[in-house]
């Protein structure tokens, strides 16, 4: 695991849970750290707030109605109006990433060019571009949609003025429109203009940066994103580090295609690769090594393998998917929200699919 980005991405994606009293405060210290209600919602406190000021401003903030609560179940996480706190993270040869609210946005910024992966949502589109270092006022060359979710495309019309082209799948479009559809946000969408089926290619700069679709798993549109000379790969939500994933059965999530997906990524880059993950556990961050793609590999077939058992014993899906905690894979598990059981329906859909 890349040793910069530990700590940092948890609640920067919304995914680090306050479960109340003493678990707000940073093991390692109360100088400088970050608070979270249940999901993608932060609030700040001053450096030398110390714990009964800290509890209380919380509390004041609850009061007030400024930390929301986000629903369990959805597919892409909502954006909210609360603070949040924007970090760009360098990685090797101008390229970085950058965390705030949604999937992790990477990018890249050398003399003559520039390249984001995703978007997240608006209001942290707005910060990334304000913020972006070396910069400068310049238009990026290339936006690349790692898949179609909103959390990673939500930005998508604050970049369009700022980009000269949009990359996606061939299937992203089409399924961001049909997800659209059903949220009633169509007014709001901005598609990627350039598509491809299989490979992309662009050389930026002293950079060349590749994209490759390796088949369906998260959604059938995930693709995987190469700075090639800085040896850096984006993953999008093809890795959720350490955490129970979602995975989009209507738009053509494929479990058994997920476990293929990352065996042949993993085969396909470097052994010293740096890996950019959409979203990660706070112990564990949004950046590391072919390993841990490995580990969400071993998670994935382990739901099958459960599930297949369950399956040939007759159980109901009901009884299948009852399941809180998945046995070997305690650092996955989040109780709020606690999307094992989701992962659980989706391995009983395509096993029963299968049978049938």
């Amino acid at each position: 695991m890349a040793g910069a980005a530990k700590g940092t991405a948890g609640p920067a994606n919304g995914y680090w849970n306050y479960r109340g009293g003493r678990t707000a405060l940073n093991a390692k210290g109360r100088q400088r750290f970050r608070f979270s209600w249940r999901l993608n919602v932060l609030c700040v406190p001053s450096m030398h707030m110390n714990r009964r000021d800290f509890l209380n401003h919380a509390s004041s903030l609850m009061a007030a109605g400024l930390l929301v609560r986000a629903g369990a179940a959805a597919q892409t996480p909502k954006a909210s109006s609360a603070a949040v706190v924007p970090e760009f993270k360098p990685l090797r040869r101008e390229v970085g990433f950058f965390t705030a609210r949604g999937g992790t946005i990477g990018w890249l910024v050398n003399a003559t060019a520039m390249a984001a992966v995703d978007t997240q949502f608006p209001e942290t589109a707005r910060l990334f571009l304000e913020g972006l270092p070396g910069r400068r006022g310049r238009k990026l060359d290339v936006l690349i949609n790692s898949h179609h979710h909103g959390d990673h495309t939500g930005g998508n019309g604050v970049f369009r003025p700022e980009t000269r082209a949009i990359v996606a799948h061939t299937n992203v479009p089409r399924l961001q429109r049909e997800r659209a559809e059903k949220d009633k946000t169509l007014e709001r969408q901005t598609y990627a203009d350039t598509t491809f089926p299989d490979s992309w290619r662009m050389e930026l700069g002293g950079e060349v940066v590749s994209a490759k679709y390796f088949g369906p798993a998260h959604t059938s549109g995930d693709i995987v994103t190469s700075f090639e000379k800085a040896n850096v790969v984006h993953m999008g939500d093809l890795i959720f580090n350490r955490m129970y994933p979602v995975i989009d059965r209507p738009a053509g999530a494929r479990i058994a295609g997920w476990i293929k997906v990352l065996e042949d990524v993993a085969k396909s880059y470097p052994a010293d690769a740096i890996y950019v993950f959409g979203h990660g556990n706070p112990k564990f961050g949004v950046t590391g090594t072919r390993g841990d793609l490995l580990v969400m590999r071993d998670y994935w077939s382990a739901v099958l393998e459960y599930t297949r058992k369950q399956v040939a014993a007759g159980a109901t899906k009901e009884k299948s998917v009852a399941m809180e905690q998945l046995p070997n894979f305690p650092d996955f598990h989040q109780p709020l929200p606690n999307r094992l059981g989701s992962n659980l329906s989706v391995a009983y859909d395509e096993l029963s699919e299968k049978r049938g």
